[in-house]
């Protein structure tokens, strides 16, 4: 049977930031990916929003690593020349009942560490976006956006220069707990041929599938298995260029942050995510969808025309809180937790997810390899 120092389950842009800073720390690490190619799951199918870190909880781990994430994104992606842009968001109230609002996101953000947003009259926010309708906006302009198939790349491309290795098309099929390693049953998923592989590490940095994965070990104590939800998230663009330089978000929704306009690198304007819950992972976007946000979308930007949008892609968040429930935070477990040395599970990583990736493989780092 092989054996390494560390198996990273799953090759998304957490699993990939943590394989480097692990490899970067002199451990031999593998990276297992279930499909043909690296970030196909939630890494690729987000807004590429570098988020300044706004929302979330004083003291959270989705709070503290935002702010130290998108810092360390803003230094990486110079050095490793991957396309990125700090074009600043608005986040706007489109009637006065929903200004105390801004006023509480700015209390929230200074709370945890974010000290630059700017109070804007609507003359002043219409004077950067004259599209824009609103009668008052929060400036943040640490927020920004990033190639995310670039960024995954670099981490890649780091992790294998510092020795990782990476095997497409193998799934973990289950696994068991000994005494100083965990044991791997995986299967190439091109051939069918199956095989073990141990390692007195491994990350579950599954995503959508980290629940699943982790109750597949023998010697897991399934009481340390949350319970997962799926938060479908639909994205529709528009039709030629949006008139509108900055991202463009309405104050926040349950179960998301509302349908808000995010810009790619190319200047394209794209609108979500909404919130659909669902129990499977079908990424079919419905174009009757598109009703509900030219409606939403009209409430900041009036002059949309009729037939401009259309469906674009979707992703699907792994949530650990459902309809009606409070947010909940990133789960990293270890040790401490759940008894298992060397076991690391990443549970609810979602937005901010891409954003924390290099602070999440830190944290991870310094728990594993101290």
């Amino acid at each position: 049977m092989e054996q390494v120092d560390c198996i990273i389950a799953g090759a998304g842009v957490i699993g990939l930031a943590i394989a480097r800073a692990l490899a970067e720390r002199g451990l031999e690490t593998l990276v297992l990916e279930a499909t043909d190619a690296i970030g196909t799951e939630t890494s690729s199918r987000n807004s590429e929003v570098i988020h300044a870190g706004l929302y979330y909880p004083q003291g959270s781990l989705k709070a503290r690593l935002c702010v130290a994430g998108r810092d360390m994104l803003y230094r990486y992606c110079p050095e490793r020349s991957i396309p990125h842009r700090r074009c600043g968001k608005l986040i706007v109230a489109t009637d006065a009942t929903q200004e105390p609002m801004l006023a509480t996101i700015r209390a929230n953000a200074a709370a945890c560490g974010v000290e630059d947003l700017r109070f804007l009259s609507a003359t002043e926010a219409q004077a950067l976006e004259p599209a824009l309708h609103c009668t008052a906006a929060l400036l943040s302009p640490s927020t920004g956006i990033v190639d995310s198939h670039g960024l995954m790349l670099a981490l890649l491309g780091d992790a294998e220069e510092n020795g990782a290795m990476l095997s497409l098309n193998t799934r973990v099929v289950s696994g068991r707990v000994e005494a100083s390693r965990i044991v791997l049953r995986t299967m190439d998923t091109a051939s069918g041929e199956k095989f073990e592989i141990a390692a007195s590490r491994l990350v579950n940095a599954a995503g959508l599938g980290a629940v699943a994965l982790a109750g597949s070990l023998e010697g897991f104590d399934r009481q340390f298995l949350p319970t997962l939800r799926y938060a479908k998230g639909n994205y529709f663009s528009v039709a030629g260029r949006a008139p509108f330089s900055h991202l463009v978000y309405p104050v926040p929704e349950p179960g998301g942050l509302g349908v808000h306009l995010t810009l790619d690198l190319a200047g394209t304007a794209r609108f979500g995510p909404d919130v659909e819950w669902t129990d499977t992972l079908d990424y079919r976007v419905d174009p009757a969808r598109g009703a509900r946000f030219y409606a939403e979308i009209r409430k900041y930007w009036p002059d949309l025309a009729d037939g401009s949008l259309q469906a674009a892609y979707s992703g699907i968040r792994p949530k650990l809180s459902g309809p009606g429930e409070a947010n909940s935070d990133f789960v990293i477990q270890d040790a401490e937790t759940h008894g298992i040395g060397g076991l690391v599970n990443l549970f609810g990583i979602e937005s901010p997810g891409l954003t924390s990736c290099l602070a999440i493989a830190f944290h991870v780092a310094r728990i594993l390899a101290p």
